[in-house]
Parts: structure tokens; C-alpha cells; sequence
């Protein structure tokens, strides 16, 4: 089986990252194009032997992308399409039906309630989504949540198949050595309480509210972020206003495995390692990565929109809290856990409930039965594909 994944950009992003994960653990020759940005995860997927091309798009009107785009897919004789980030949906959509492959496929990362990566759900974004949405056989959703989302905008439900995000549990398993080291790295003290963020720093992800609800804590109490994005500057103002500067530190973006592998180059699992709590303040949310990442870390959790969380079946209990989306209940609840210190680090049974190799699994029978329903219905594109141990949205 030969597959073709069209994504949007590789910067360092959970779409991203999650891709170039499943991609490890994918028994199935797979290729990659990025219509833009081809960025850290495009080099550690080159680092893995996978062919990645960047086709140079300019912006998301750029129609000439179409035609190279479909060049690209019939030259490769690709079995399956799979389209990741919206305007890859669109373009690779319409380019894997124009060059004959009727396998296609797109994971749907980050539909909210209200927007769709950072953009406002308008009318025109919806009726291009559904249009490009037609052209494919199916549709994942990062979870139940996101299911729900598609099928109100009018995706058919029998389309929409639900293939939570996985993630590789025993990489974040918490190693004190790595600790210690990293918070040497930032110039954390062994004894400081240290709240983490992960994420775009975009206003969606409100990370203001964590920098006021660090003001309100105790001096030995230290935020951790890690991601880079506009907001970064107003982060750093308001932090000067607050008064919290020094404790408060930036650590960019950061992939999920070190390039160096050096102690002085720390990867994302090491700095969840350095951290004591993560803090998630976003109200709009698909799925919730950084959270699950951080209970296979061991770490207690405040979040406000979680679906990983809220979707998981009911005896599988975690340290994630929801609190609301104010900053005197962050502050409030992160005091009860800096009371208690929690100590002993093991990874959440939660977190094992998305590991990646199951992930894989459901996507390569997903792959398999595209297939299969591409061969037997031509004809038919709006014919459902049959998946039986991948559930689908409910009726």
C-alpha cells in the first residue's frame, strides 16, 4: 500500500507531530507533501526516511498549488490520500479526485466550537470544507466532540469515523536524571513548583490566563511555556506588568524528540518532565494532546475544555481537573496542589487509552477499507466505507 499525506505546514504543531508519530508506527509506505512551511517536523520526518516535498503554495489562494499538487499524486500511483489541517483538505482533496485515486481520506485535528486553527467559523469556510468534504470517502475526528461538530455542519454521518489521536505513553514517562538536568538547562531551582503551558501561543489558547493566575501564587512557584506563536510578545508584556518576569519562562517551540539528543537541548517529554503541574486554559479545544501527554508524564492537570478527557470511558479515572476559565480558580486550584506536592510520578491508565499503536491500527483498517470501498463503488462516492472496530459518530 502506497499513501500520500498532504498536510498544510510541519511546523513544530500537534497536527504535525501527531503525523509524523503515526507515520513511525504505520506498517505501510507512506510519503508526505506540505503545501507550506516545511519546518522542524518536516526534518525530523526526513531524519526517518520519509520522502517529504514541499510544494511551495504562497497563500490559500494560490490555485496554481492544485495542478502541481494532482501532478505530484498521479506520478506517485498513491493507493490512499490522506488529507491533514484544512486548507490541505481542500486543495488535496480536489487534487486526489482529479488524479484518480478515490481512497482519500482527512483527519479533521482541530474543529472548536467556534473556530477552526485560529480562523472564525464563517459561512464561505463551511461551504468549502463540505465542498472539498464530498470529494472524500471519509472523515476522522480526533474525538466524539469533533464528530458531533462535523455532523452539525452537515458532514453525513456515516462519513465520519472516530480515530482518537495516540500518543507513545512510555517516551513521557517521568525520569527524575532528565529533570534534574533540564531544569539546570532553564535555570529552575530543584525546590520550585513549576506550572507548565504547551501550546500555539495564539489567543485561543489563553495563556494570559496563567500568567495572572502565576501573580497571584507564592514566588517559589515558576510557569513553564512551551510553543512559540504572536502571542509571545504580549505574553511577555503582560508579564512585566504583572510583575512576574523572572519567573516566568519561554522555552520556545519543541519537538517531541531532541535532534541533538544532548541534556542541554531539551525535547518536549523532558520539559514535561521538569514540570510539577500543567495548566490548560483553553475554552476551545478538538482533542486536548498536551493534557494527555502530560497524565502519561504523571502529572496533575487543570484544564477547561478537555474532549480526551471528557470522552473517556467512565472507570478510567485522572488527575485532570476542570476548573473554570478565570484566573483566581487556576490560581486557587494550583495552591491545593502545591499544598499537597504530589509525590510519585506514574503514568496515568488514562493516557495508555490513546497510546499510538492502537491509533495505527484503526487508521491502516480505515486505509484498507477505503480501499475496498473505492474498488467496489466508483460509481458511488457517497457510499459508506465499512469499519467495524472504528466507531462512528452516533446517531
Amino acid at each position: 500500500m502506497r499513501t500520500l499525506h498532504v498536510i498544510t505546514g510541519l511546523g513544530t504543531g500537534g497536527a504535525e507531530q501527531q503525523l509524523r508519530l503515526l507515520l513511525r508506527h504505520l506498517p505501510v509506505h507512506s510519503d508526505v507533501v506540505t503545501l507550506t512551511n516545511p519546518g522542524a517536523v518536516a526534518r525530523g520526518l526526513t531524519a526517518d526516511g520519509v520522502r517529504v516535498t514541499h510544494l511551495g503554495m504562497t497563500g490559500n489562494r494560490d490555485l496554481g498549488a492544485l495542478p502541481r499538487l494532482t501532478r505530484l499524486v498521479r506520478e506517485g500511483r498513491y493507493d490512499v490520500v490522506h488529507t491533514h489541517l484544512y486548507r490541505a483538505c481542500v486543495y488535496g482533496r480536489f487534487a486526489a479526485r482529479l488524479a484518480g485515486v478515490r481512497a482519500v481520506v482527512a483527519t479533521e485535528h482541530s474543529l472548536g466550537e467556534s473556530q477552526m486553527e485560529g480562523r472564525p467559523l464563517s459561512a464561505g469556510v463551511r461551504a468549502l470544507y463540505l465542498a472539498g468534504e464530498r470529494m472524500g470517502r471519509a472523515t476522522l475526528a480526533v474525538s466524539p466532540s469533533v464528530a458531533e461538530r462535523l455532523a452539525r455542519w452537515g458532514v453525513p454521518r456515516h462519513r465520519v469515523h472516530v480515530v482518537p489521536n495516540g500518543i507513545d505513553v512510555d517516551r513521557f514517562a517521568h525520569d527524575p536524571e532528565r529533570r534534574a538536568a533540564t531544569r539546570h538547562v532553564l535555570g529552575l531551582h530543584r525546590d520550585d513548583f513549576v506550572i507548565g503551558g504547551v501550546g500555539r501561543l495564539v489567543p485561543g489558547k489563553r495563556f494570559d490566563v496563567v500568567v495572572r493566575a502565576l501573580a497571584q501564587l507564592p514566588d517559589y512557584v515558576r510557569l513553564l511555556l512551551v510553543g512559540g506563536g504572536p502571542e509571545e510578545e504580549r505574553l511577555r508584556g503582560l508579564a512585566r506588568e504583572l510583575g512576574v518576569t523572572r519567573r516566568v519562562v519561554f522555552a520556545g517551540e519543541r519537538p517531541y524528540a531532541s535532534p541533538s539528543g544532548r541534556a542541554g537541548d531539551p525535547d518536549l517529554p523532558a520539559l514535561m518532565s521538569a514540570m510539577d503541574l500543567l495548566a490548560s486554559p483553553s475554552a476551545d479545544e478538538a482533542f486536548g494532546l498536551a493534557v494527555v501527554e502530560a497524565l502519561a508524564a504523571g502529572l496533575p492537570v487543570l484544564y477547561v475544555t478537555c474532549p480526551a478527557v471528557d470522552d473517556l470511558p467512565p472507570h478510567l479515572e485522572t488527575a485532570a481537573v476542570r476548573v473554570p476559565g478565570d484566573p483566581e480558580s487556576f490560581a486557587r486550584e494550583a495552591l491545593r496542589i502545591v499544598a499537597a506536592r504530589p509525590s510519585g510520578r506514574a503514568p496515568s491508565p488514562a493516557a495508555r487509552h490513546y497510546s499510538i499503536a492502537r491509533s495505527a491500527e484503526q487508521h491502516l483498517r480505515l486505509y484498507e477499507a477505503a480501499m475496498d470501498g473505492a474498488r467496489s463503488t466508483a460509481r458511488d462516492p457517497d457510499c459508506p466505507i465499512r469499519l467495524s472496530e472504528t466507531p462512528r459518530v452516533r446517531e
